[in-house]
C-alpha cells in the first residue's frame, strides 16, 4: 500500500462501513479484480476503493497496486479517456502481466476493473459483500466473545452475535456483525441461514449444552452446519459427551462438534490469543 506523505496523507482504511462518510464528499472508483490466471496476489472478486486522498480496501498491495491507485486517481481527475469525470459512469478494465516490467514476480495475469461510484451505490456494494461473506454464528458476549468480534469484523465473515442478556452487547459492533438476543439462547439455532460456522461460548455450560443439542438436531435434519464449535477443554466435552448421551446422540453426531476450538499448537489462554486461533480455524474451513 502507499504510505503518503506528511503534506497529502493517505488514509488506509479495509471495510465498507469505511465508506459511507467519504463518498458523502468525495466520488471514488471501485477497483475490482475480475479474472486471475496463474498466480496473483488477490483472488477475484477483491476489491479496493480510491479516492482523492483515501484507500479503503486492497487488491494485493505492491506496483499492481500501485499502478492502480494511480489509474483510479487519472480517471477521477479526467486525465484519461476513460471519463472526464464521475457525471456518468467510469467504467474500464485493464491488464497487468506480473513479470518483470511491473517490478512483481507473482507470474501470472490479473484483469482488474474500474467502475465509479457515489453514495448511491453503497447499498448494493454492501449487499454484494454480504453475499460474498462466510455466515458465523457465535453464541457468547464474554471476553473472548468480544475479543473475537473485533477480530471477525475485519474478516469477510457475516456474523450473527446472539446472547440471552440482552445488555451484554457493546453499543458500537463493526458493519458486519449483527447482534440478537435471544431467550431461550438455542432458539437461535434454527433461524441461522444454511452453512452458518457455529461457536458457542456462552457465560453458562448450561447454556452451552442447550445449543449445542439444538444444533446437533439441526444437523441430524438438514446437514447444513458445516462447523460446530465448543469452546472449552478436553474435559468439558468429555462430559458434554455424556451428557448428550442421556438426550439420544451418539458418535455420529459427536463427530460433527470441534472441542477444543481453535487450531492446534497456540497455547495462550487470553481472550485476544484465543480469538485469533479461532478465527484461524474459521478461515481454514
Amino acid at each position: 500500500m502507499l504510505c503518503g506523505t506528511k503534506a497529502n496523507p493517505e488514509k488506509l482504511l479495509y471495510s465498507l462501513s469505511d465508506l459511507p462518510p467519504l463518498l458523502q464528499v468525495a466520488p471514488a472508483i471501485w477497483v475490482s479484480v475480475r479474472s486471475v490466471q496463474g498466480s496473483g496476489p488477490r483472488e477475484v472478486g477483491a476489491w479496493m476503493v480510491v479516492t482523492a486522498n483515501a484507500i479503503v480496501g486492497t487488491v494485493g498491495g505492491g506496483h499492481l497496486e500501485f499502478e492502480a491507485i494511480r489509474l483510479a486517481r487519472a480517471a477521477l481527475t479526467g486525465s484519461t479517456a476513460a471519463q472526464a469525470t464521475l457525471s456518468a459512469p467510469v467504467s474500464f478494465e485493464q491488464r497487468f502481466a506480473l513479470g518483470p516490467s511491473l517490478g512483481q514476480c507473482c507470474g501470472g495475469v490479473v484483469v482488474l476493473g474500474f467502475d465509479g461510484i457515489t453514495a448511491s451505490d453503497l447499498p448494493r456494494l454492501q449487499a454484494q459483500a454480504q453475499a460474498q461473506a462466510q455466515a458465523v454464528a457465535l453464541f457468547g458476549g464474554g471476553h473472548v466473545g468480544k475479543a473475537l468480534i473485533e477480530v471477525l469484523g475485519r474478516l469477510p465473515m457475516s456474523v450473527l452475535w446472539v446472547d440471552s442478556r440482552d445488555e451484554i452487547f457493546p453499543p458500537q459492533v463493526p458493519a458486519n456483525v449483527r447482534c440478537e438476543h435471544s431467550d431461550p439462547v438455542q432458539q437461535a439455532v434454527w433461524d441461522l441461514p444454511a452453512g452458518c460456522h457455529v461457536l458457542m461460548m456462552s457465560f453458562s455450560h448450561a447454556e452451552d449444552l442447550d445449543i449445542l443439542a439444538a444444533c446437533l438436531l439441526r444437523a441430524r435434519q438438514h446437514n447444513d452446519l458445516p462447523y460446530i464449535g465448543l469452546i472449552g477443554s478436553d474435559t468439558k466435552w468429555a462430559t458434554f459427551r455424556h451428557r448428550l448421551e442421556a438426550k439420544g446422540f451418539g458418535p455420529d453426531d459427536f463427530a460433527r462438534v470441534t472441542c477444543p476450538i481453535g487450531i492446534p499448537g497456540i497455547e495462550g489462554k487470553q481472550p485476544e490469543v484465543i480469538a485469533v486461533a479461532v478465527a484461524a480455524q474459521l478461515l481454514q474451513r
